[in-house]
């Protein structure tokens, strides 16, 4: 359920990412936005998506983090430290 919200989001972000591209060339091409500033203002967009992207993983992480605790499951670190001690 989870990867298919992050897959469904994903599919969002390219869909509106085409969609203002093709828009930005729509004006390119009437004439009332110039080669320059279509470029830089996709270059902008793309770096928000990408630091949207980080900001959205990282609170994720948190999320999945603070469930796994709150559940009282075991993470990777406690079950090689489990198989340590179990080897001493």
């Amino acid at each position: 359920m989870l990867k298919d919200l992050v897959y469904a989001g994903i599919g969002a972000a390219v869909v509106m990412r085409d969609k203002v591209e093709e828009e930005v060339r729509k004006l390119q091409e009437q004439g009332k936005i110039k080669t320059t500033d279509a470029k830089s203002f996709l270059e902008s967009i793309e770096k928000k998506g990408q630091e949207e992207h980080i900001r959205v993983k990282d609170e994720l992480k948190a999320a999945l983090r603070e469930i796994i605790d709150e559940l009282g499951l075991a993470t990777k670190a406690d079950i090689e430290k489990l198989k340590d001690d179990l080897s001493k």
